[in-house]
């Protein structure tokens, strides 16, 4: 009797093999699945959308209009427009970058650690590729909002030109990707909410001083323009100001590269870190 229990017990106890889980449920299943998790985050968004897009927006609506005018007044023209116009530019991409981030960060952490949602959504044929790739680009959606919004302001104004500056709006969507898909690789290793404020300080902050959006990348020392030019603020903003003043864009499908390469291999990363902390 014994040796029955025994070989029960030994028969049920879960294997290797069991708990082993595969790769591939760390990427999408399909070009498709990704949408119900966009759908789901929409649907619960569309609830608070105005105060949503009011608090996305009045953070570089205060950098446009407070620097642009009142810093504007002492500095004049820079590149040859007026520095509220060169500051427009780079305030649309700073916006994107900021709300892609947080919402990939916050909102993000928050439905996969303190909610759980991610793990209700596992029990579905949807695989956790497919959550990450639909909590990206519903990021993304977002950031999108919100630079769209300031460059349509900016151009109502007149500080930006109209038809060439919607030629940005799909930087803006590719510049929204590839900072959704960076800020999720933090949010796989982040512990707490606390741990954001690293990556806010020591990345985003600095990334947004010395990318060319409050003044020209050419006034950097030598050494700080040759880091600058890794990050992807940088190549956002260089292909969205042009764009928005009807310049020439310089270099147009290296920035492009460096976007892509933002987008895709931050994914795969964060992918295969958040297999490993869903299956502990």
């Amino acid at each position: 009797m014994d040796s029955r229990v025994d070989n029960k017990r030994i028969d049920t106890m879960p294997t290797e093999a069991d708990s082993y889980t595969p790769m591939s449920s760390a990427l999408p299943a399909n070009a498709t699945h990704w949408m119900s998790v966009w759908r789901r985050n929409y649907l619960v968004w569309k609830k608070l959308a105005i105060a949503s897009m009011i608090g996305n927006l009045a953070d570089p609506m205060i950098y446009l209009f407070g620097l642009g005018l009142g810093l504007g007044l002492m500095v004049g023209h820079v590149d040859g427009v007026s520095y509220i116009a060169f500051l427009a530019a780079g305030t649309t991409a700073s916006s994107v970058m900021m709300s892609a981030s947080f919402e990939a960060m916050y909102s993000g952490f928050s439905r996969m650690h303190v909610q759980r949602t991610w793990e209700a959504i596992m029990h579905t044929p949807l695989t956790l590729g497919d959550i990450v790739l639909g909590e990206i680009v519903w990021a993304a959606s977002k950031s999108m909002l919100s630079g769209a919004a300031i460059m349509l302001v900016a151009g109502a104004l007149g500080y930006a030109n109209f038809p060439s500056m919607l030629i940005a709006l799909p930087v803006i969507v590719l510049t929204g990707l590839a900072f959704a898909s960076t800020a999720m690789v933090i949010t796989a290793i982040a512990p707490s909410y606390d741990f954001f404020m690293f990556y806010q300080t020591l990345a985003l902050t600095p990334m947004l001083l010395l990318s060319g959006v409050f003044f020209p990348v050419t006034q950097l020392p030598g050494i700080a323009r040759h880091v600058t030019q890794a990050l992807p603020l940088y190549h956002a903003v260089e292909l969205i100001r042009p764009a928005m003043l009807a310049r020439p864009v310089e270099s147009a499908a290296l920035h492009v590269v460096v976007l892509l390469a933002y987008v895709v291999v931050p994914f795969l990363l964060c992918a295969w870190l958040f297999r490993r902390r869903m299956m502990k």
